[in-house]
């Protein structure tokens, strides 16, 4: 008899080639010069305290931010989509579902540089992944309950959007790492 598909090790598969294989190595070396560059005037981003007006933060630097978000949304820096994963997309999940400690948009000390953002996506990925590996097969099926918009779904689907959030925004920084490479030749570093 063949033994059951390993849906947690299917699930986690997903995501773990795409960072291994597609992520990762791209999102080395980031520079400061990289992660704050505005490729558009006005575009939202990770700014130091008192040259932003948002309020969306509790260090130095802030995230811009409005709600309601304005329509068209306005388009965003390698720091506030990085900033956004590893805040909207992964250390709130990882408080509501990992133990993780508490987190939210307007309590998170932003990185004000790239290393410091780095650093933070590297521990939010790993909480992540740590916290799914241990849910097993079983724990991809118990109903999300109300520390999530939708209580009834069960973890499986948290954890396929999580995955799918996390491929599609890294793989917008990469891009625009690619944009600032080759429009600002003279800064780009070679990757």
């Amino acid at each position: 008899m063949d033994a059951p598909p390993n849906w947690n090790r299917m699930v986690r598969d997903q995501w773990e080639f795409h960072w291994e294989h597609q992520l990762r190595d791209r999102l080395a070396g980031l520079t400061d010069d990289e992660y704050l560059w505005s490729p558009v005037p006005d575009a939202w981003s990770v700014r130091p305290r008192g040259a932003s007006p948002s309020q969306f933060g509790a260090g130095a630097f802030l995230i811009d931010y409005a709600i309601p978000e304005p329509t068209p949304a306005p388009f965003t820096t390698i720091a506030w989509r990085l900033g956004h994963v590893v805040v909207g997309v992964l250390a709130v999940r990882n408080a509501a579902h990992f133990g993780a400690p508490p987190a939210s948009y307007q309590d998170w000390e932003y990185a004000g540089d790239a290393a410091t953002a780095l650093d933070q996506l590297h521990t939010q990925l790993a909480t992540w992944t740590a916290g799914v590996r241990a849910l097993g097969d079983d724990g991809l099926l118990v109903p999300l309950g109300e520390k999530e918009p939708y209580p009834e779904l069960p973890m499986g689907d948290l954890v396929l959007h999580v995955q799918r959030e996390l491929i599609h925004h890294l793989s917008e920084v990469c891009l625009l790492r690619d944009l600032h490479l080759h429009t600002r030749p003279t800064t780009g570093a070679a990757r």
